[in-house]
């Protein structure tokens, strides 16, 4: 059941480099991977949002917001995202994170102080609105490591199934989980 407190955003601003196309249209089963990422969002948040490139033109069943920059990484995103906040604790998932379940994502979420992240890293994860002046001036600086940032936070690591954890960054990625 999706708990309204929370605001889950789906970050699809990313450049697709060792992919060789936006990840956010490729394919697991019936839906793309967006897709897969939003419904997963829906079961868990009372609220989603899709963060990106509006300029990217992704042809997706729900709109995208623009996360204000020009810079293409996850800080910019999770940024973009936390101004927009209306709740306390968000979540941010990856569109090539599609095998997290919402059960995870609510685990992120109840450990999160300033921040709860997996076992392998700052995505998907959970940070709060109160974390926005040192990810704003991490990204001000050009300092885009979301995983640097991590240090600055009070951050509890999470650790869930690595199968859940799985990332598609290539087209042979993505042929592995079709298997």
């Amino acid at each position: 059941m999706a708990d309204r407190t929370l605001t889950g955003f789906l970050l699809v601003g990313g450049a697709s480099r060792r992919f060789g196309a936006p990840k956010a249209l490729a394919r697991l089963g019936d839906e793309t991977l967006a897709e897969r990422v939003w419904r997963t969002l829906g079961e868990c948040c009372g609220e989603r949002i899709a963060v990106g490139k509006k300029g990217d033109a992704l042809d997706l069943p729900f709109p995208i917001v623009d996360d204000g920059t020009d810079v293409r990484a996850p800080l910019a995103g999770v940024v973009g995202g936390l101004r927009l906040a209306r709740s306390g604790v968000c979540i941010f998932c990856p569109v090539d994170t599609p095998l997290v379940t919402a059960e995870a994502l609510r685990a992120l979420a109840a450990a999160c102080a300033d921040a709860a992240v997996p076992q392998t890293g700052p995505l998907p994860g959970a940070y709060g609105k109160s974390t926005l002046p040192v990810l704003e001036r991490r990204l001000a600086e050009g300092r885009l490591t979301l995983k640097d940032a991590l240090d600055e936070l009070d951050t509890h690591v999470v650790e869930l199934d690595p199968a859940e954890l799985v990332n598609v960054n290539t087209l042979a990625d993505l042929q592995a989980l079709r298997r």
